[in-house]
């Protein structure tokens, strides 16, 4: 049974569904030198660290709604951090009530106020580099989960504009069940097609999009990758000017390479690969 926004169900005691949000970022980047994936590390670790990260989730939360309870956060050597939120319920403005249900994007950080009862927030960073290829990766990975009447897809669109992000995977669930005031078993409290409808159109031109979703459990995934390649934003302490043509060439296959494996989520052979061997 799906409770419909016109229905107006009255629940039997509070709603206990748990939806959850995990959002998954990458950035790619082109590192030739030790020194060069050394300085990228650092860079990553100052624009995404514990410091920053917290007032992001601090945003994330003022979007749906919640208080924030706890906070414990930590910088990692040799890179990386990591974040955790207690958050419980804040207050529901009566006009909100409804658009905590739609299947549409959610706003950007101007102080909106939804409705949450308590969960957490969480994220942590993994910068990383390949010991040969010279590519170097930063991923985050955001978990954001609520129980109540707010679904934190409402959160997304901020987060996707809080990182610069190649490539994105979007998981959603809604997990065990609320009841009406008869007892019967409420397991989902919205209308949800496709995590896509809660991105903006603006957003979604830029990536490629796929869907993989198991309707009757409730579980929803989406993943993206960047439609448009420019060399030069991918390219650390240097420009394809400094580049010939052939390690333009080289350089451009093998970031292509590397995120067609992250998107597609397997390892793919090369041409060039095979004709080595």
């Amino acid at each position: 049974m799906v409770i419909k926004q016109s229905q107006g169900i009255q629940l039997h005691d509070f709603n206990n569904l748990t939806k959850s949000l995990s959002f998954n970022m990458y950035d790619i980047c082109w590192t030739k030198t030790k020194e060069e994936r050394k300085a990228y590390i650092e860079y990553i670790d100052e624009q995404y660290n514990a410091d920053r990260l917290t007032e992001i989730l601090k945003k994330v939360t003022d979007i749906i709604g919640a208080h924030v309870l706890n906070i414990a956060k930590q910088d990692y050597i040799p890179q990386g951090a990591s974040v955790t939120m207690l958050i419980s319920e804040g207050p529901v403005h009566p006009d909100s009530r409804g658009q905590s249900q739609e299947e549409s994007p959610g706003p950007l950080p101007d102080t909106v106020v939804m409705a949450l009862d308590k969960s957490h927030i969480t994220v942590h960073t993994y910068p990383e580099y390949h010991p040969n290829e010279g590519i170097s990766t930063f991923r985050a990975d955001i978990d954001v989960s609520t129980c109540g009447e707010i679904s934190p897809l409402k959160a997304l669109n901020y987060l996707i504009h809080s990182f610069d992000t190649d490539i994105m995977t979007m998981d959603y669930r809604v997990r065990g069940f609320t009841r009406d005031i008869n007892g019967n078993k409420l397991f989902i409290d919205h209308d949800i097609n496709s995590i896509q409808n809660y991105i903006p159109k603006d957003v979604k031109d830029l990536y490629h999009m796929i869907d993989v979703n198991i309707y009757q459990e409730n579980i929803f995934h989406t993943k993206c990758k960047l439609r448009q390649f420019d060399l030069d934003n991918y390219l650390f302490g240097h420009t394809k000017n400094d580049l010939d043509k052939d390690e333009i060439k080289n350089i451009t296959e093998k970031l292509h390479h590397e995120m067609d494996e992250i998107f597609y989520g397997k390892n793919i052979v090369r041409n060039a690969d095979i004709e080595s061997e």
